[in-house]
């Protein structure tokens, strides 16, 4: 059995089990409860009623925090020469094509996200299975695949971020870092929570939204009340 930490102990006894938490609530408190040295990152849990092994109940979708992650995000470009330029005045990190195809090949993947193009996606697919199951495969409904390569190297800087329900029907996301004022942690988790509501499949019956845990990467999971989003 693992031994708890004093600052676990600390923490579990500044949560009340039974009760719901109002989203401005839980904010004000994840901050309370962490005790890193490190700017530690807030992840946002939401547990859906739905059956994810279902292709028409598959919940997956793009939104951008109104106040970024708080993360760096490194952006490579998987692009031809004539969109190289337009790649590296909107701030992508790696640029480049056949040079770092070959080099995912070798193993190489320390990026965070992958934007190419519609025309070199023949190339990029040969990837598939290296970067497939870390989640940096390129989709056009992500908007990682698209002419735009500008907009979409900006809008994944500022905070827009991908995310995709697991095989146990849950959406594991980071909103925000501890150093956030709590009013900013919860508009961005209101954000996403407002998008993942937007996605809900035509097909899923009874309650949608069964929990929401906000928690820091240190810090036990704080239930919220999905009817206190707004208070």
């Amino acid at each position: 059995m693992t031994k708890l930490t004093k600052n676990r102990k600390l923490a579990l006894a500044n949560i009340e089990k039974e009760k719901l938490y109002t989203l401005k609530e839980a904010s004000v408190l994840v901050k309370e409860l962490t005790k890193t040295k490190f700017d530690a990152s807030i992840d946002l849990d939401v547990r859906l009623g739905i059956d994810p092994r279902k292709s028409n109940q598959m919940v997956r979708g793009v939104v951008s925090l109104p106040h970024g992650t708080g993360k760096e995000t490194r952006v490579l470009v998987l692009c031809t020469p004539d969109k190289q330029n337009e790649a590296k005045e909107s701030g992508a990190d790696f640029i480049g094509l056949d040079d770092y195809v070959e080099k995912i090949k070798g193993g190489w993947t320390d990026v965070d996200v992958i934007i190419t193009m519609p025309s070199v996606m023949g190339k990029v697919g040969q990837l598939g299975r290296i970067l497939g199951p870390r989640g940096l495969m390129p989709n056009p409904k992500s908007g990682t695949v698209t002419m735009d390569i500008g907009k979409a190297v900006k809008e994944v800087k500022q905070g827009k971020i991908d995310f995709k329900v697991d095989k146990s029907g849950i959406i594991h996301a980071s909103v925000a870092k501890v150093s956030f004022e709590p009013q900013k942690i919860a508009e961005n988790a209101r954000e996403f929570i407002s998008m993942v509501n937007k996605l809900k499949p035509a097909s899923a019956k009874g309650t949608y939204i069964r929990s929401l845990f906000l928690s820091s990467t240190m810090s036990p999971g704080i239930k919220i009340d999905p009817k206190g989003l707004d208070e």
